[in-house]
C-alpha cells in the first residue's frame, strides 16, 4: 500500500518536475549564449555572477551539466565545491574571543622559556603576573618555544655551575740569554680565570710540584678538580699530595692540549703580552717579571670571558681625573681614577706598598701600588711565589 501511494505521488510530480527541468536547461542555454556574445576575442571570460548561477541551477539541478559547452563539467564541481569551503568558513569565523597579544608580551614569552628551560607554563605565567602582565597561563603556553625533548640546562649553565671547583696547571718553558731554559710552573682556577699561582725553577721535579700545590691552597681554599696533562713530571707523589688534600685527579688525554685549554690560554697570553717582548737573564729576573704580570692579570687586565672584567672585579670609575701608570716597564698601562687612589692610601695604610715596590714604581719597571692589593688583604687568595723561593 506505501508503494502504491509513493508511486502515485512520483507519477503526479513527474510533469512538473520535467518542466522545471526543461525551464533550468533553457535559462543556461541562453546564458551560454550571451557569455559567447559578450566575447569579444580570446578564451570565453567568466564573471563571479556567471559562476554563481551556474552553481546555483547545478545545485537544485545537477542534470545541467550535460548541456554545458562553455566549460567542463569538472569546473563547474569544483567551482560549487570552492564555494561550499568559502561559505562554512565564513559562517565558522570568530566573533570575539581574548583580545590578541601584543608583540612585545609574545617576545618576553619566549625569552623566558629560551633562558629559563626547566621553567614550564604555570611558572613563566607566575613570573608575567609579578611583572604585572595581565595573560591567561593557556596563552603562556602557547607563545613558549616548543621543544622536542625533555627539558635540560645547557653546556653554559652545567660549566658555570661546577666551574668554582675546577682548577688546571702547566708547565711552558722560557730560554734566558745564555740559552738555558727555564720551567714556570701556573695554576688557574676556571671560574673567575684568576691565576693562583706562579713560580719558576732550573729543575722541576714531583716533590718540588707538590709543595706548590700545598702553598697555592692553603686551608680550605682547594678546589674539587684539577685538570692536568700526562706530563711525567707529575709521579706518585703529586696525585698523593692532590688526594690528601681532597682534589680528584683529571689527567687529560693523551696529545690532546685542547682539553686543558684555560691553561694553555693563560701560557699563551703571557707569552704574547710578556714574555716574547723580555730577554730574560736569569731565575731570580724571571720570577720577579711574572710577578708583576701576574698582578696586571688579575687585578687590571680585561676578560671577554667575563664580560670584560678582570678576575678581582674591578669597579667603575665615573669621576675624577685619568691617569696613566706604567706596568711592566711601560709594556701595559693602568688607567685608574686620581682621586680614588688618594682616597684609597688615606683609609688603607696598611696597603701601603714596600720600599722595594716603591722604588720600582718610580723607576717605571712596577705596577701600580693598588695592584695585588687582594693578594696582600686575603691569606693565600691570590699570592705569587716569593723572590726567593728555590726549586
Amino acid at each position: 500500500m506505501i508503494r502504491l501511494l509513493l508511486f502515485v505521488l512520483a507519477v503526479l510530480a513527474a510533469p512538473i518536475k520535467s518542466k522545471m527541468r526543461l525551464e533550468a536547461e533553457n535559462a543556461v542555454l541562453l546564458h551560454q549564449l550571451i557569455i559567447l556574445r559578450r566575447r569579444l576575442e580570446g578564451r570565453v571570460r567568466l564573471t563571479n555572477n556567471d559562476r554563481w548561477f551556474l552553481i546555483v541551477l547545478y545545485r537544485w539541478f545537477p542534470s545541467i551539466l550535460r548541456i554545458l559547452t562553455i566549460i567542463r563539467p569538472e569546473t563547474l564541481v569544483r567551482w560549487h565545491r570552492s564555494g561550499f569551503r568559502c561559505y562554512w568558513r565564513w559562517k565558522s569565523r570568530s566573533l570575539g574571543g581574548r583580545p590578541p597579544i601584543e608583540a612585545r608580551l609574545r617576545a618576553l614569552i619566549r625569552q623566558m622559556s629560551m633562558e629559563n628551560p626547566l621553567w614550564g607554563a604555570p611558572r613563566i605565567h607566575g613570573e608575567l603576573l609579578k611583572l604585572g602582565f595581565e595573560v591567561a597561563q593557556s596563552s603562556v603556553a602557547k607563545y613558549m618555544v616548543k621543544r622536542r625533548g625533555p627539558p635540560s640546562q645547557g653546556w653554559l649553565a652545567f660549566l658555570r655551575n661546577h666551574a668554582p671547583d675546577i682548577a688546571a696547571m702547566d708547565f711552558f718553558v722560557v730560554p734566558t740569554i745564555g740559552f738555558d731554559l727555564l720551567y714556570a710552573f701556573v695554576i688557574v682556577r676556571i671560574e673567575r680565570r684568576d691565576l693562583v699561582w706562579i713560580n719558576v725553577t732550573k729543575n722541576p721535579t714531583a716533590e718540588w710540584v707538590a709543595r706548590q700545590i700545598t702553598e697555592a691552597f692553603p686551608w680550605d681554599s682547594a678546589p674539587g678538580y684539577m685538570i692536568r696533562d700526562r706530563d711525567r713530571i707529575y709521579g706518585g707523589i703529586v696525585t698523593r699530595r692532590l688526594r690528601a688534600m681532597g682534589i680528584r685527579d683529571k689527567p687529560i688525554a693523551p696529545a690532546s692540549p685542547w682539553q686543558n685549554g684555560v691553561a694553555e690560554r693563560l701560557i699563551g697570553s703571557i707569552r704574547r703580552e710578556c714574555l716574547d717582548h723580555i730577554v730574560v737573564f736569569g731565575e731570580a729576573h724571571l720570577r720577579r717579571i711574572l710577578r708583576l704580570y701576574v698582578r696586571y692579570y688579575n687585578d687590571v687586565r680585561t676578560h671577554r670571558s667575563l664580560d670584560k672584567d678582570a678576575p678581582v672585579s674591578r669597579p667603575v670609575q665615573r669621576t675624577g681625573s685619568i691617569k696613566s701608570f706604567p706596568i711592566i716597564g711601560g709594556l701595559h698601562h693602568h688607567l685608574y681614577e686620581a682621586s680614588r687612589v688618594k682616597r684609597f692610601f688615606a683609609i688603607n695604610i696598611s696597603f701601603l706598598p714596600t720600599f722595594q715596590e716603591a722604588q720600582f714604581c718610580i723607576d717605571g719597571t712596577a705596577d701600580s701600588p693598588l695592584l695585588g692589593r687582594a693578594e696582600r688583604s686575603t691569606p693565600g687568595a691570590r699570592r705569587v711565589a716569593p723572590e726567593g723561593a728555590r726549586g
